[in-house]
């Protein structure tokens, strides 16, 4: 088996349990997060708060039950990008950043594509008006390719924290 990562920021044990239990439930008081880990409110608190400085812990998000809400089609969409200069690359990422139904946007290699991105939105209507009305309007935008989601097998948030040391 491969050896541990030493990452950039310092982590020990009692941080990566932290870092696990606030990835399963983030909504944690403070005082259930330090029942869980071991320690008592103070030093937690102080560890929750040095992760956080150390921009280990971003931000803390709850996440809805997309279903729930009627929107019920995820689509993935690769991008290709008629010419591959910073302006271009720079002017799509900014156009899609607006857009709410994007959840996440890669630029990525080894496809015939720039751009990978997951699109939320409730159906194949909204969809084709979605590509039709923005992606395709995108200055710089050749070619589009679509997938969709037929079930999410597997939907998570959680860094496999076991590399760490």
């Amino acid at each position: 088996m491969p050896e541990k990562i030493t990452t950039l920021v310092k982590i020990d044990k009692t941080d990566r349990n932290i870092l696990e239990q606030v990835q399963k439930n983030g909504a944690l008081t403070n005082q259930e997060l330090a029942d869980k880990v071991g320690l008592s409110p103070s030093p937690c608190l102080r560890r929750v708060r040095a992760l956080e400085e150390a921009g280990v812990i971003v931000r803390t998000v709850t996440i809805l039950d997309h279903k729930k809400l009627g929107l019920s089609l995820t689509a993935i969409i690769l991008i290709g990008m008629d010419r591959h200069t910073p302006e271009r690359f720079s002017a799509f990422e900014e156009q899609v950043s607006a857009y709410p139904e994007v959840q996440e946007c890669y630029l990525i290699t080894g496809q015939d594509a720039d751009y990978m991105l997951k699109v939320v939105v409730p159906d194949m209507d909204h969809y084709h008006h979605f590509l039709l009305n923005r992606i395709t309007r995108i200055q710089g935008v050749s070619g589009v390719h679509s997938s969709f989601v037929l079930r999410r097998v597997l939907d998570s948030t959680a860094l496999p924290l076991g590399y760490l040391a």
